[in-house]
Formats: C-alpha cells, sequence, structure tokens
C-alpha cells in the first residue's frame, strides 16, 4: 500500500506539473464560462467569482486535485485562492478541468473569503476534452457541464445553492470515479 501511495504522488505531483504545461490564462477560462451556455448569465448578476483556469486531478484509490486560481468582486482582482481535494473511492486516472464559482450577493461572498471553504461529495467522467460532469455539495447544490472541448462548451446550472453556483469545464485527461472526497478552498485578499 505503501508503494502504491508514492507511486500515486509522484504521479500526481508529473500530473499537476504537466496539466500546467496545458494551463489556461485567466482571461482564457474566463471566456470559456462567458460563452458556455447558462455560466454565462451569472456574470451579469453575480456580485463576484472565483475562476480557477487549471485544477489538475489524479488518482488510484486515493486521490487529489489542486489549482490556483483568483477571486473577482465587479470585474476587480480582489485576491487568490487555491483549490485542494482528497478523495477515496473507486477512481483511476487523471483529469484537467476548469471551475468558477460565482458569488449571489456580498454574504456568499464574505462566507468564501471568511476562510477554509468546502465543497463536497462529486461524481466525474471525463474523456480527454470531450467531458461530462456532475457534482452536488453538502449545501444542497448540483451542478453539470457538458463539452467536446474547451471552445464548444455548454453549461448548465440548478441554480445558486447557499449563494454559490460552481461550474466546470474538462481541459484534458481520462479519469473515471465513483469517489467521495470534498474540495477545499483558501483565500487571500490582495494587499
Amino acid at each position: 500500500m505503501y508503494t502504491q501511495v508514492k507511486v500515486l504522488f509522484a504521479s500526481f505531483v508529473l500530473f499537476v506539473f504537466t496539466s500546467a504545461a496545458w494551463g489556461n490564462s485567466y482571461a482564457d477560462a474566463i471566456n470559456v464560462f462567458k460563452n458556455a451556455g447558462q455560466s454565462g448569465e451569472y456574470f451579469k448578476t453575480a456580485y463576484g467569482f472565483a475562476i480557477y483556469p487549471t485544477v489538475g486531478k489524479a488518482g488510484f484509490v486515493v486521490g487529489g486535485a489542486y489549482g490556483e486560481g483568483k477571486v473577482f468582486v465587479a470585474d476587480k482582482h480582489v485576491g487568490n485562492s487555491t483549490v485542494t481535494q482528497l478523495t477515496l473511492g473507486a477512481q483511476l486516472g487523471g483529469q484537467a478541468y476548469s471551475q468558477i464559482i460565482f458569488f449571489k450577493n456580498e454574504d456568499a461572498f464574505k462566507s468564501f473569503t471568511s476562510g477554509n471553504f468546502e465543497f463536497s461529495a462529486q461524481a466525474t467522467a471525463v474523456a480527454i476534452t470531450a467531458g461530462v460532469s456532475a457534482e452536488a455539495n453538502t449545501g444542497g447544490g448540483a451542478t453539470a457541464g457538458i463539452s467536446g472541448g474547451r471552445n464548444d462548451a455548454a453549461t448548465t446550472s440548478a441554480g445558486y445553492r447557499k449563494g454559490m453556483a460552481i461550474f466546470t469545464v474538462a481541459t484534458g485527461g481520462l479519469m473515471f470515479e465513483a469517489a467521495l472526497g470534498g474540495q477545499k478552498f483558501s483565500y487571500t485578499s490582495l494587499p
């Protein structure tokens, strides 16, 4: 088991650095979500958003993910954020995806930026740049995304849950999972 964990960790580190080479700029990721169906409408009414252009994820029984992002209010960069994830269950492979979290109002923004924020319980199936994903969190929210690639992504949402709406778009990889885990977010405001 220890050897498997070491191999998984080495693979994950390699995957994250490789996916960084595929990295997307913040402007590119924002543009994808603006043109991806329902997520584009949220830019018009949301108080703000957190955007993660590339989140790298890998797993073999135990999995993990990491991504760096920026937080915006009224199109002004107000802080930085990281997302980390640990999952346990049937899973195999690696993937990269872009993720955005919209804040409906100032209360939702303050909840997200007040410390370590967490979402949990997700299920995903992604193949190369064509992907389908579904996500549910303990706050009762659900999101889904379908894409044949970043340039023709389509998103749907069940709306805001606890003041937040989440969308993801697959950018590459191959990962199958039926695992439980949670995403944790950190936030650092700009000086």
